[in-house]
């Protein structure tokens, strides 16, 4: 559903990615491993051009685009059919946890206000909140504030969920809480691509692991390949360094 093909990106001199190709089926779970600035981050924000990378075509349900040339009513065509659960929330401070959520179905998506309430309310119970619907971020811890971002990308149905390293930001305490919601969200079959470091999830829950250096896809396999059986030494050193300190 999902193919990006030789995607670059380059921040003035600087060549982040360097020919980045994925494939996502419906239903998969991807994960992106890799250190830091290795260029997940940027790929990620690509899928939905958050970032606008130079080079590369993006096929969505078998519409193809060519990145240097793609108008802004195809990157809305796209940005239709994905959401992204942001690192640091990125919450309305001045907004409720519903009025976070349905401020982008009336006002991108014209959702009529009181359809918009009932999905509102909807995927708040699905993320166990809908008891601080009327809560506002400050009122909310930093497990809740993500779980209300997880919400808000549900509410527009998207075909797939890009999350750019959802736990990072928690406390460790909190973190389970989004993690489980989002294992929720993959036994249902949500098609999701998600950056992060949370070694568990990405053996338990990923089907497809995806390990990425110097902007470019060193390894990619099932999550038992890539874990027990990396091939690319630099895999090996990385995840013998991560797992260590986990």
């Amino acid at each position: 559903m999902l193919r990006v093909q030789n995607l670059y990106k380059s921040f003035q001199n600087h060549e982040v990615l360097k020919g980045v190709s994925i494939d996502v089926k419906k239903g998969d779970v991807v994960v992106i491993l890799g250190p830091s600035g290795s260029g997940k981050t940027t790929f990620l924000r690509s899928l939905n051009f958050l970032e606008h990378a130079d080079k590369g075509t993006l096929t969505l349900e078998g519409m193809e685009y060519d990145i240097p040339t793609i108008t802004k009513k195809e990157i809305y065509d796209i940005r239709k059919k994905t959401a992204f659960v942001f690192q640091n929330y990125n919450l309305f401070q001045n907004k409720t946890a519903l009025e976070n959520i349905t401020e982008g179905l009336i006002i991108g998506r014209k959702v009529p206000k009181r359809e918009a309430i009932e999905i509102a309310e909807e995927m708040l119970e699905k993320v166990g909140l809908l008891d601080r619907k009327d809560y506002y971020p400050i009122q909310l811890s930093g497990g809740q504030q993500q779980r209300v971002g997880i919400a808000r990308a549900l509410a527009v149905k998207p075909d797939v969920i890009l999350f750019d390293e959802p736990t990072s930001a928690l406390d460790p305490e909190l973190i389970s809480d989004v993690l489980s919601v989002m294992e929720q969200l993959a036994n249902e079959g949500t098609t999701m691509v998600v950056v992060t470091h949370e070694m568990s999830f990405a053996r338990d829950v990923a089907n497809h692991v995806v390990f990425m250096d110097g902007g470019v896809i060193l390894e990619e396999g099932t999550p038992d390949e890539i874990f027990n059986h990396p091939k690319e030494l630099r895999t090996q050193a990385f995840l013998s360094r991560i797992l260590k300190a986990v």
